[in-house]
């Protein structure tokens, strides 16, 4: 797309984001001079688009009725991503209305039968935490397949497909889709033995055709938490066990579903199980949580932690 087209586009979008701008306005947003711009205005109306100006001290252009944005010329594949890449945005701190906000404005300007496919992923994913860690590399998913699980969950068709690195056989049906730390799962139920779990998306291999269509069961408690919880446990690189010199209560009012699972003890002091994609994050988690423990698993973790409470030592009689 040329510079001059683009900014033809970045001036539709302007005009549909407020009723009216001033000549110096719009040359302000857009980085270009008022002459600039009423060449700009010129375009859009010898594309037929019917942009109204108002002369004099108080002039200003404005969209005239009727006027909508183009369909936006993306395939499949490109709708996809850019769906889920907004979706994804969606559970990062700071950027939750406003990926929401992005998402709907691609959902009004695509073709029907895309929107139809970006609406369907939407409302089938959950957004989880978001793992930053830029040493942890992302398996790789692909868009077709995420896409065809949403619609498969939208329209109460089950799936078949080969799992894991045994590829074995399953069937279940689709549910709900959930981000959590750059992995993608489908959670689904067994039509068989009535079971819920999450797959991993990037470990399936979709059967064709798929499943028989399902009528929806109810779902076990809190979906999400029961989702966050189990995803958390396998999507893992590192398990942890920790005991931790507080009640079971104490340490989940300090800490997200997300981050693992609490048991008490008849001691009165509560087991945390938690994880992550290294055991530098693991240690960083526990250190947040601002409380007393012993670490009961892995053995590398204690190790790691010596090197740490050898560094910090250093730090202080430095200081």
């Amino acid at each position: 797309m040329t510079t001059t087209s683009a900014r033809i586009l970045e001036l539709l979008g302007l005009f549909q984001s407020r009723v009216a701008w001033t000549a110096p306005e719009l040359a302000a947003r857009l980085g270009v001079t008022e002459r600039t711009v009423r060449n700009d205005v010129a375009r859009l109306r010898e594309l037929g688009y019917p942009v109204d100006g108002l002369r004099g001290r108080t002039g200003h252009y404005r969209l005239g009725v009727g006027a909508k944005l183009p369909p936006l010329l993306l395939d499949d594949e490109e709708a996809v991503a850019v769906a889920v890449g907004l979706r994804t945005l969606t559970g990062v701190a700071g950027f939750e209305e406003s990926g929401g906000r992005a998402l709907t404005k691609l959902e009004h300007v695509l073709p029907d039968r895309l929107r139809r496919r970006v609406t369907a992923l939407r409302d089938a994913t959950e957004a989880g935490p978001v793992n930053t860690d830029s040493n942890v590399e992302d398996p790789e998913v692909d868009a077709g397949v995420l896409a065809e699980i949403a619609d498969a969950i939208r329209d109460h068709r089950g799936l078949r497909a080969f799992y894991g690195e045994a590829q074995e056989r399953i069937e279940l049906e689709p549910y709900h889709l959930v981000a959590w730390q750059r992995r993608w799962f489908v959670v689904g139920r067994s039509p068989s033995t009535g079971d819920w779990a999450p797959y991993r998306v990037d470990w399936l291999t979709l059967r064709i055709p798929g499943g028989r269509s399902f009528r929806p069961a109810p779902l076990p408690g809190d979906l999400t938490e029961l989702v966050v919880r189990e995803v958390a446990r396998t999507g893992w690189s590192v398990h942890a066990r920790l005991v931790i010199d507080a009640t079971a209560e104490d340490v989940l009012a300090r800490i997200n579903p997300a981050v693992g699972v609490v048991e008490s003890r008849p001691d009165g002091r509560c087991v945390l199980v938690t994880g992550g994609d290294s055991l530098e994050i693991v240690a960083v988690w526990i250190g947040m949580l601002g409380l007393d423990f012993t670490v009961e698993s892995p053995a590398a973790l204690v190790d790691h932690l010596q090197v740490l409470a050898t560094r910090y030592a250093g730090a202080v009689a430095g200081s």
